[in-house]
């Protein structure tokens, strides 16, 4: 590839991942506007019961098509005391399942539909009679957009699959899984959605090689999926900044949800992606490893929280001990004590 190829694609995947992150953003925000008391009130309602929880969380974000924004929510709820740690940590979990009803949506080949969405959106945006109308075709115009930057991004990695330099470099990914996990994590933090990583993730993918078969690869694809889910916890992390010390652990709870999730699978890729490949659409075409690679990252949130999900208790005691009390010193117990005795020498 000479430097304009490179140019040229280099600029298709910066635009096409802009054209992207705008309808995903304008979709979600749209939603969130539309859904968004309804959701606070599910999430608020939240009994005791972690099932419930998790339930709640994996709809709400489905819904909201932003783990983001449920874990910012529910870190709100905590600092305000409206939720303990024990119901926000089953409900963080859920977002990470409903988080990858966006990978399967992806899936679907819904190429030529995607300027009907985009038009039947702008039509019912600009004449639609209601605040509501109005925002349901703000939200269709932005999953069409979605789908636009996934076309963009789709057409131009083209020439990369048919790059023998390119095509060793990743090789050498994926036969790595841990820079394969480097990789994602990397990408999210510098993109700062998950959902944005994994459809570049799943597009790339489903370029042939060579040999026809996909130059990345269902085993390579998956540590970079992992990096993703880890990736995605800086999110939560910063919204925690200012926080509570119990809006902090909530954030650091996810963290380590997917951290210990990484750390499992990156060490099962092989017998994950021989399993996540039985699962119908089975086989190995480059046409279907964009829904398995969504396969996978619904099996591995819905696993990890089963794993976790007894063991919220652990969970908490975890991130109890990385993030303690903080201890009440002396100084503040006689600053406290001067500053009742002044009010109550003022109020005599």
């Amino acid at each position: 590839m000479d430097v304009n190829e490179i140019m040229k694609v280099v600029l298709g995947l910066a635009g096409g991942l802009a054209i992207f992150l705008y309808g995903m953003n304008t979709m979600s925000g749209s939603l969130q506007e539309v859904a968004g008391e309804r959701m606070r009130s599910i999430l608020a309602a939240v009994t005791k019961n972690p099932v419930m929880g998790v339930l709640a969380g994996a709809l709400a974000t489905a819904v909201l098509q932003s783990s983001s924004a449920t874990t910012v929510m529910v870190i709100g709820f905590v600092s305000a005391r409206i939720m303990s740690l024990r119901q926000a940590i089953p409900i963080v979990m859920g977002a990470n399942i409903g988080t990858t009803i966006t990978a399967q949506i992806i899936a679907f080949k819904l190429s030529d539909y995607i300027l009907l969405f985009v038009a039947v959106g702008f039509l019912v945006m600009a004449l639609g009679r209601g605040e509501r109308v109005k925002l349901s075709g703000r939200a269709l115009f932005g999953f069409g957009l979605l789908f636009v930057g996934i076309e963009t991004m789709g057409s131009v990695m083209k020439p990369l699959a048919e790059s023998p330099v390119f095509t060793e470099m990743i090789a050498q990914v994926a036969g790595v899984p841990v820079l394969g996990v480097l990789v994602g994590t990397v990408m999210t933090l510098v993109v700062q959605s998950s959902s944005a990583t994994i459809a570049v993730l799943q597009n790339f993918a489903a370029q042939p090689g060579a040999d026809g078969a996909s130059v990345l690869g269902l085993e390579g694809a998956i540590p970079i999926l992992l990096g993703d889910n880890l990736g995605t916890t800086v999110t939560a992390l910063l919204a925690s900044i200012g926080q509570s010390r119990d809006a902090k652990r909530v954030a650091l709870a996810h963290c380590i949800f997917n951290l210990s999730g990484c750390l499992l699978f990156v060490g099962l890729t092989g017998p994950f992606a021989t399993i996540v490949a039985a699962i119908p659409p089975a086989g190995e075409g480059v046409e279907i490893i964009a829904r398995q690679i969504a396969n996978a990252h619904t099996c591995f949130n819905v696993v990890m929280t089963l794993i976790w999900l007894p063991l919220v208790s652990l969970m908490i005691k975890l991130v109890m001990l990385i993030l303690p009390e903080r201890p009440v010193r002396p100084h503040d117990i006689a600053t406290s004590s001067g500053s009742l005795g002044s009010g109550e020498c003022s109020v005599a």
